[in-house]
């Protein structure tokens, strides 16, 4: 998002809660289902899981960048953050992906909100050659069990400060659900450790902290932003690379075109499978689910 863009949303923003204060329509926190709960407002999917998780019936957990949207290209509008204005706790991802988060906390004049960059501890990955005129790191770290089990510490810090007396809690919400993160990671990285292949195909380039868990690499159609299609050299590398490699499946998701997946794969005589990027609500399946069923298909991919 361009500067001026950030300038004129928080000007508009600043006005609409100002009126919001004012307001004596739904507040949504005398709202019977949220009484006496946390409100917490999340950017996203992955990370509004991680804060049900941690935060079970004692939160109510809102999500600011609706289903079916990109995350990447998201520039909300006034009415999408008013919810800022009364929340207890507001979650964001880092690494740039919502740039304007910060700035829309400060602008929502609420004193007691609780901000939280979800990723703060992960150490981040730089864009892959090409892409540094974007100007920010990978943003997928929810990818990645490794870092999800980072994000559900943060949330579960975050929500002892807004709650102490629930602390514990919390924190036994967020042990429990950081067992099972490091119980699938256990499994896989063993299941890794013994493929001869470790490089895979996928739409875009979204799992680079997840070949970090796994020391796997990806290859893949669009880059990490999915910033528009290949050009006619990078897929004719991509090609041959399947050719030499004996790729047999290419991976498809919804924030790619899975249309030059389908062109790559009928290419080279491979399948498309699905794969989840976690951005938005994803067959009504749960994060652990979707990242059980990523891994299954990117190992059975390697022992093709």
């Amino acid at each position: 998002m361009h500067c001026k863009k950030i300038a004129a949303l928080l000007l508009c923003l600043s006005a609409f809660l100002s009126l919001a204060a004012c307001e004596k329509g739904e507040n949504v926190s005398t709202s019977p289902d949220t009484a006496g709960k946390l409100l917490v407002s999340v950017t996203f999917n992955a990370p509004a899981e991680f804060a049900r998780a941690v935060g079970g019936d004692k939160v109510a957990v809102t999500t600011i960048i609706p289903n079916g949207s990109e995350p990447h290209d998201f520039e909300p509008k006034p009415q999408d953050i008013r919810g800022l204005s009364s929340a207890d706790v507001f979650i964001y991802n880092g690494f740039g992906l919502e740039p304007w988060a910060e700035d829309a906390a400060k602008a929502a004049g609420n004193d007691k909100l609780i901000t939280v960059n979800a990723t703060s501890g992960v150490d981040s990955l730089p864009p892959v050659v090409g892409e540094k005129e974007f100007g920010r790191d990978d943003p997928h770290a929810w990818l990645s069990l490794k870092c999800a089990e980072t994000e559900v510490a943060n949330i579960a810090a975050a929500f002892e400060k807004a709650d102490p007396a629930s602390a514990d809690y919390y924190q036994n919400n967020a042990a429990d659900y950081t067992a099972k993160l490091e119980a699938l990671y256990t499994e896989y990285a063993e299941k890794f450790s013994a493929c001869e292949k470790k490089s895979f195909v996928t739409g875009h380039a979204a799992f680079g902290y997840l070949c970090r868990d796994f020391s796997l690499k990806q290859e893949s159609v669009e880059d990490v932003f999915a910033a528009g299609e290949p050009t006619a050299s990078r897929l004719a590398s991509l090609i041959d690379y399947c050719r030499q490699n004996d790729v047999k499946t290419v991976f498809a998701e919804q924030a790619a075109s899975k249309e030059v997946s389908e062109t790559l794969a009928n290419e080279v005589g491979a399948k498309i499978e699905t794969i989840y990027t976690i951005e938005s609500a994803e067959d009504g399946k749960l994060y652990l689910v979707r990242m059980e069923d990523n891994l299954r298909k990117i190992y059975d991919s390697l022992n093709e």
